[in-house]
């Protein structure tokens, strides 16, 4: 069995030093009453161990205790908390997404959904929850066409009550507090609550999501009146608070989700979809979620993707998602092409490694976007298999790009040398937004949690009274089919949940995990997690740098690149070898935890993406 390879980062040097946060602080935060032992007691790992330290925001830690990884140093801090109170990283994983959704909410919150990945130490087994959101009852094939039969205008589609699905995300943080948990979940949504309450302070990435996104929210009055007080997006430096927020938190502590899915906050939400509130002269799309969709609604358990690399056993979510599959495929492939070349992943110049990378890439997502949806009779097993990935492996030229699209594969179970060339499938609409955290805990449980409300500010309509933005994740489904005459598996349906790119991944060792990772970013994420995942274990890379790395997204078209590949030597060169390739600012926002299976484990985030992650460790080294 495979080995990790490559060297481990130090701890980051401004994390050595431990700042002891007030207990009073954290109480308020936690909801709890400081008359619990001391910080030293050990109480069986399940009440009070005294509060985190008040950490900075780095990107990377080495440690024990415990980790945490978010984009915001305000949710990873409420996730250390809970670690060092005893939570569990299932608890820790629920009370940072809330968290996210207070200070993220243009990328997540209780209007959205998501797939959580979580390793269990006690049983040693790998489960996910399906917190996807999904299309009312009435939706059909042609809920996004015109009556003549083209597809509705995208834009226009997204920011209306059309685009907005069942939201998943209170379902899934119910379940995985009641089945992984070991708190309430009234108590793991107590800090996120307060600090919707009390503020937190904006970042530039903040201001510019919100500058980026003004013309949009001026369409609705509550999301207006929220995010643009007095017309413009609060300025950098500035507290902001959402009292409407903390009141839809609260009714969930104290009500339950079933509020929600059976209550008062469910018949807003279905109110403002079906009928959304627009400044004067504005006419958008009504919706059709209603009370009974809600009531239907569930998070699911579902059986993990589980490929192997190397020896490691990869774990990633399933369909709905695509994200679990295509990481398989892309690993897999890298096998296929070293077989294929007799030279390994591992000693290949950098754009010789790239080049494979986007092949394989490429040839996922081929594969994906024919055969992957929320429909029966998905061939999970076969285009997760190396045999597959031997056949499709056949279009690789270790000189040349193949042209684009590369045509499907046939996932039959009958693999020869190479087979006969099928169609080519293009790729629908894809907006790169969401989040992601990561979390592990002194047990040895593990979490790989992706959230998200679709684009960047969601449908755009925000629920007035509550504080919070409603998807448009519906708008994931294809409008029509891609291409005449191949089947289409992500077309809208009733119920149907929308195909999704979310890749949250736990690799185990000996059975025991190595490495969580996820990412953000449409459907850049499922390059993201891969290409991080192989910087790591193939390229040496430690975490943090493979986190770095400049990234390279091909999808089965045109390429995107980082401008340090787009526009440098490296994208010279793959340009030579036939690639196509647009410059982009930024692919991903990567969070991810190395685990060394001795209590010790270093965690990182993105150094500079999204104004950099937040990467802490209960107790870092040094």
């Amino acid at each position: 069995m495979a080995s990790f390879r490559g060297t481990l980062p130090a701890t980051h040097s401004s994390a050595r030093t431990r700042v002891t946060r007030l207990a009073v602080t954290c109480a308020v935060a936690l909801g709890v009453t400081l008359t619990a032992p001391p910080a030293t007691a050990d109480d069986g790992g399940r009440g009070w161990h005294g509060p985190a330290p008040a950490l900075p925001k780095v990107a990377v830690m080495t440690g024990s205790g415990g980790a945490v990884a978010s984009v915001d140093r305000d949710a990873s801090q409420i996730g250390l908390d809970v670690l060092a109170r005893g939570g569990n990283a299932a608890d820790a994983a629920v009370a940072t997404a809330a968290a996210l959704g207070v200070t993220e909410p243009y990328s997540a919150g209780i209007g959205g959904g998501g797939f959580l990945v979580y390793y269990d130490a006690k049983t040693g087994r790998v489960t996910t929850i399906d917190g996807r959101e999904a299309a009312p009852a009435t939706f059909t094939e042609s809920t996004f066409r015109n009556p003549d039969g083209t597809p509705m205008n995208f834009a226009t589609a997204v920011s209306s009550g059309l685009s907005i699905g069942v939201p998943g995300t209170p379902a899934l943080w119910d379940k995985a507090a009641r089945e992984l948990g070991s708190w309430r979940l009234a108590q793991l949504l107590k800090p996120a609550e307060d600090l919707a309450r009390h503020g937190f302070v904006v970042d530039q990435t903040f201001a510019d999501q919100t500058a980026a996104n003004a013309a949009r929210f001026a369409m609705f009055p509550a999301t207006a009146a929220l995010f643009l007080p007095g017309g413009a997006p609060p300025a950098v430096g500035s507290t902001f608070a959402n009292p409407d927020l903390a009141k839809a938190y609260r009714e969930l502590r104290t009500a339950g989700v079933g509020s929600l899915y059976a209550g008062p906050l469910g018949r807003a939400i279905v109110a403002e979809a079906q009928n959304p509130s627009t400044a004067p002269g504005v006419s958008v799309y009504a919706g059709q979620l209603t009370t009974a969709d809600l009531r239907a609604y569930q998070a699911l358990s579902r059986a993990p993707i589980h490929s192997t690399y190397r020896g490691l056993d990869v774990y990633g979510m399933p369909v709905p998602s695509s994200g679990g599959i295509a990481v398989a495929e892309i690993l897999n492939l890298q096998e296929a092409y070293e077989a294929r070349t007799s030279v390994a992943l591992s000693t290949v110049a950098e754009v010789d490694y790239l080049h494979r990378f986007a092949e394989a890439s490429a040839t996922a997502f081929a594969d994906r976007n024919r055969y992957v949806g929320d429909v029966p009779g998905v061939p999970v097993g076969e285009l997760v298999s190396q045999g597959f990935a031997d056949e499709r492996a056949c279009l690789f030229d270790p000189a040349h790009a193949a042209a684009r699209p590369i045509p499907f594969g046939s996932p039959d179970g009958g693999y020869a040398a190479c087979a006969p060339a099928a169609a080519a499938v293009g790729e629908g609409h894809q907006l790169e937004s969401t989040t992601h955290l990561t979390v592990a805990d002194r047990w040895g449980n593990v979490a790989a949690y992706t959230l998200t409300i679709e684009q960047t500010g969601g449908s755009g309509i925000t629920v007035p009274g509550w504080g919070f933005l409603l998807n448009n994740e519906l708008t994931d489904f294809n409008f029509a089919p891609l291409t005449a005459g191949v089947p289409d598996p992500n077309l809208p349906g009733p119920g149907k949940r929308p195909r999704s790119s979310m890749s949250p991944t736990i690799v185990l060792q000996h059975g025991r995990p190595l490495l969580a990772v996820g990412s953000p970013g449409g459907a850049t994420i499922i390059t993201s997690v891969a290409q991080t995942i192989l910087g790591h274990l193939d390229r040496g890379l430690p975490l943090v740098d493979a986190i770095a790395a400049p990234r390279l997204s091909s999808r089965n078209g045109t390429g995107q690149a980082e401008p340090a590949i787009a526009t440098g030597t490296l994208g010279t060169a793959l340009r030579g070898m036939g690639h196509v390739i647009a410059a982009a600012p930024e692919i991903g926002a990567v969070t991810a935890i190395h685990l060394f299976g001795d209590g010790r484990m270093t965690v990182a985030a993105e150094p500079s993406r999204r104004g950099g992650g937040s990467a802490m460790v209960l107790h870092p080294a040094g």
